[in-house]
């Protein structure tokens, strides 16, 4: 795969989950050591107006602190990205995500929440206002499954990063759940669905067993 014209379909094709999780995460070393990849980007753009076909659909939080593109050193048409405070499933969600498998080819579904989240916090301080409400109503199953010591609030960090774990174990189950396409796409290998855990401080992406 070129660095100055998007993959192609034949290079996706070419490619396993496998290999491409490993590219995401030699990109994350990539980003954490600041030796990104030199691309060009005006040549990208044209070579982008032939059509898609992205290695892989990450589903992320809104936080402006996670660059997701960048975090993994990748271009345009590399990866799909969808975002929603708090990294979780909804119909819109699973129909992208659908859509960046079945459809476009995408052979990685990854659920990456992040350190320190704020819809993450909010949902363990219980805040309710306006449609935020029902946006925290997605991550309180997390944050009733978590186990901790001391306050369930945003003022016990281990408690909020265990919830933040956790609430990206329940999404992938919840992805499998709600999903035949994706589920069965995963049982027969031809995709996974991984989750892992960004570092506002480090920058590195820890992938969750």
């Amino acid at each position: 795969m070129g660095l100055n014209k998007i993959i192609t379909k034949l290079e996706q094709e070419a490619l396993t989950p496998d290999e491409i999780l490993n590219d995401l995460m030699e990109g994350n070393n990539r980003f954490t050591s600041d030796n990104f990849h030199s691309r060009d980007y005006n040549a990208l753009k044209v070579s982008a107006t032939v059509g898609q076909y992205p290695k892989a659909v990450i589903l992320s939080c809104v936080d402006s602190r996670v660059p997701v593109e960048t975090v993994f050193d990748q271009g345009i048409g590399d990866i799909f990205v969808a975002r929603v405070a708090g990294n979780f499933e909804n119909k819109d969600i699973l129909g992208s995500m659908e859509y960046a498998c079945k459809v476009a080819g995408s052979k990685l579904v990854f659920v990456m929440g992040h350190e320190s989240c704020g819809a993450v916090s909010a949902a363990c301080d219980g805040i309710e206002l306006g449609n935020i409400t029902h946006l925290l109503s997605n991550i309180k199953p997390a944050v009733e499954a978590v186990k901790t010591e001391g306050k369930r609030d945003s003022t016990n960090k281990k408690f909020v990063h265990d919830v933040v774990e956790k609430n990206v174990r329940l999404t992938m189950e919840r992805v499998r759940e709600k999903s035949p396409i994706l589920k069965d796409m995963e049982y027969k290998g031809d995709i996974k669905i991984i989750g892992g855990v960004y570092s506002l401080q480090s920058g590195k992406v820890e992938l969750l067993s």
